[in-house]
């Protein structure tokens, strides 16, 4: 059987992020930031023009979604214990244990994970990139995806999606 795929991983696919983890444990790192590269690879059928996709019209949806994380604190909205309240002032409070958090929302991402790995991350956003693509190529027939986020130099969680 023959297979067809893409990958992209280009300088710009970065975003630079803060976030703590939680342990199973319950004990937590401090808050800290981490610059993200993501690479992603996208498997489907060859076109009639010969391409699983084109370069050039994908990139920018890859792109996309690293600049809407870009200078963000991201925060796991779906922990059991991690409580956030966007408050009408436009202030964020954010509670774990006995810490204590609060920023400006504007600076606040929430995403439905229950932690923010790199895993998490990496899930969170293929599939959010499975939706974008599908909507922007609807010809597009994607047997495979598979995003890497690497939070630092070795250290990379990776989705997989396979229809």
């Amino acid at each position: 059987m023959e297979r067809w795929s893409i990958t992209i991983s280009k300088e710009y696919f970065k975003f630079s992020a803060a976030h703590f983890l939680i342990f199973p444990d319950g004990s937590s790192e401090r808050l800290h930031g981490h610059n993200y590269r993501v690479q992603c690879e996208v498997e489907a059928r060859l076109t009639r023009f010969g391409l699983v996709l084109d370069f050039k019209e994908v990139k920018p949806v890859v792109r996309q979604l690293c600049d809407e994380l870009d200078e963000h604190w991201l925060i796991p909205g779906e922990h059991a214990e991690l409580r956030y309240r966007h408050r009408e002032d436009g202030v964020t409070e954010v509670t774990y244990r006995g810490l204590y958090y609060a920023a400006p929302t504007g600076d606040v991402i929430v995403l439905p994970i229950n932690n923010t790995s790199s895993e998490n991350l990496a899930s969170w956003f293929g599939r959010e990139l499975r939706q974008r693509i599908a909507k922007r190529f609807e010809d597009l027939d994607m047997a495979r995806l598979r995003v890497s986020i690497e939070e630092t130099s070795g250290q990379a969680g990776v989705y997989h999606y396979e229809r």
